[in-house]
Formats: C-alpha cells, structure tokens, sequence
C-alpha cells in the first residue's frame, strides 16, 4: 500500500493560483515558446525553490490538504494537514514516507517515482515527455512515462501560460495513474518561487527508536 500512495502524489488542477513573493521573471525565449517542451524545461530551471499549498484527493474522493515545500534537486516534502500522521520527505536521493500511525518509515530512489520528472531539471523531457491536448490554449499539459518501467506510472503536469510566472508558465500540478490504472489528484495554490528554504524543512523525525533522520 505505501508505494501506491506515493505514485498517487498526483494532480490536474484547473483552479486560479497565485504568485507570492515571485519577483520579475523574464520572458521565454522565442525559441523555448515555439517548444513547448523547452519552455517546460525552462521553468523547471528557473525553479530553485517552491512552496504551494495542496490539495489532494485519492481514487475514492477523499481530500486531504497541506504545504508542498520543493527544493531543486531532489527535495521535497508534503506536509498533511493536522491530524494526518503521514508525511512523505525527498531529500535529494530517496523519497521516504513515514506513517506515525502505524510507526512505519518506507524509503526508495527518487528515480522510482514520476515525480522525479518534476525534481531534476536537467533530464531531457524530450527522450520521455510529450504535449498532449488540452482544449485550453492557456493550459499546457506535459504526459511523461518510462517506457522501459511501465509500473511506475504515467504523470500528466499541467502548467497554465503566465507572463509573470518562471519562464512565462505557472505549475497548476500533475496527475499521476499507476500500473493498475489508478488516479489521485492534487491541486496547487498560493504558490511561492525562490523564496528561501532550509535544508532543513527536508530533516524529519523517525517514529522508531532511532531518533532524527534527514
């Protein structure tokens, strides 16, 4: 069950977002808006750090909300709302999730999840993305997979087209289907780019004996 969830870390969100804190961003090249692939690529770039407020909503229609810390390369965390014991940490290497419920602690390479698409701005999306319709000229949507590991799903990013946004594109989130066929959304607001973040904010504490981790 714990891979499931991860693979499940997924969204396509169409709500307005906002930008907090974002200063003056310039304009994509004309090349990178003639690709938009490129223009992706370029926002994954400009990206050092995010913090967004989530949404996310499993298979079943149940919604669980709480704060997306990104840090480039490699780290992430999602923070659950109150009352939620679970909380999944990438600290550049592994992506790790804890369940404080049951003192659980499941940990694997980045590089086994879609989200990995999001978290290393200097992968080639054109070896393994594509554009694929979205009916909204404002909306970009991004479809990657791996072909040679099917069973780590396919992740669907959506962008919606913002001048002030990094690289003139604003990340509206991903949904993510796993090898069963099984879909979980995420929807991201009140986002913040290269705003300050701590290596810390990616430490997190282990609910066996075992004291700190990070």
């Amino acid at each position: 069950m714990i891979r499931p969830f991860l693979l499940a870390l997924a969204a396509l969100p169409l709500a307005a977002a906002a930008v907090i804190g974002a200063g003056p961003v310039a304009a994509p090249a004309a090349a990178e808006a003639a690709d938009p692939l490129a223009q992706v690529s370029a926002h994954l770039r400009a990206v050092n750090t995010m913090t967004a407020a989530f949404a996310q909503t499993d298979r079943n229609g149940k919604t669980l909300t709480g704060t997306l810390t990104l840090k480039r390369p490699g780290r992430i965390r999602f923070e659950y709302q109150k009352g939620v014991p679970l909380l999944v940490v990438g600290d550049g290497k592994a992506l790790t999730m804890i369940d404080y419920q049951v003192k659980q602690v499941s940990r694997w390479p980045i590089g086994d999840s879609p989200l990995s698409v999001l978290l290393d701005p200097s992968r080639d999306l054109s070896r393994f993305a594509k554009v694929v319709p979205s009916g909204d000229p404002k909306l970009l949507l991004v479809q990657a997979r791996d072909p040679k590991r099917p069973e780590f799903g396919t992740i669907t990013i959506a962008f919606s087209r913002s001048p002030s946004a990094p690289a003139g594109l604003m990340l509206r989130g991903w949904t993510i289907v796993d090898a069963q066929n099984n879909r979980s959304t995420i929807e991201l607001d009140s986002q913040a780019f290269n705003m300050p973040v701590a290596d810390g904010a990616f430490r997190w504490t282990d609910p066996r004996p075992r004291g700190p981790r990070g």
